[in-house]
């Protein structure tokens, strides 16, 4: 039986489901909002790009190594953006949580809190694991604070680590929380998530 399966996880800002080819439309208005691609320091994909995307996300997936989702903004039903279960180790029980992006209308507000507490209670509560890590671009600051806001810690930086979109070599930092830090960690999200609020 395998270790990480398809789910939903729905929160009352956030649902992820999981991603389907027939999402491609959707997510390249979602990633439209803001032109979320010109950002050379992420990987966000272009609208020509969008559909192999979703196929590798999809065989990773199948391969064992990927969990993708795509994330809907609850209430509006409105999708919004891509993100993922990924470096799945089912020996250790780690997982890394990333490949994510959200349209520029959501960005900073109680929907990207609320995803990453969906993810996280699922890794340690559902899948038992014993750590998840999150990575980002040594230069990518609002990526930084916001995985420093819910409270996972800097492990260290691989330098030289991979090559950027843009043909530049991307210094990457790793954070992660454990297990015996999750249930503050948990705290802390909720509270923050009571003091934001989804933009119109």
């Amino acid at each position: 039986m395998e270790w990480i399966v398809p789910v939903r996880l729905k929160g009352p800002h956030a649902t992820l489901v999981p991603l389907q080819r027939n999402h491609r439309d959707a997510l390249v208005a979602a990633a439209s909002d803001g032109a979320l691609w010109r950002h050379w320091f992420t990987g966000v994909p272009e609208p020509d790009e969008m559909e192999a995307a979703i196929a590798e996300r999809l065989a990773l997936r199948d391969a064992g190594s990927m969990l993708p989702f795509t994330v809907v903004q609850s209430g509006s039903e409105r999708i919004v953006g891509m993100t993922s279960f990924g470096h799945i180790d089912a020996v250790v029980k780690r997982v890394e949580i990333g490949w994510t992006w959200y349209a520029q209308g959501v960005q900073r507000t109680a929907l990207n809190t609320d995803a990453k507490r969906l993810l996280l209670t699922h890794a340690f509560e559902t899948l038992g694991c014993v750590a998840v890590e999150l990575r980002t671009h040594v230069l990518n600051q609002p990526s930084r604070r916001a995985i420093e806001r819910i409270g996972a810690k800097l492990d260290g930086v691989l330098r030289n680590h991979m090559i950027a979109r843009n043909g530049t070599l991307r210094d990457t930092c790793v954070y992660s929380i454990i297990a015996g830090e999750w249930p503050a960690v948990k705290a802390h999200l909720e509270w923050l998530e009571k003091g934001q609020k989804i933009k119109p």
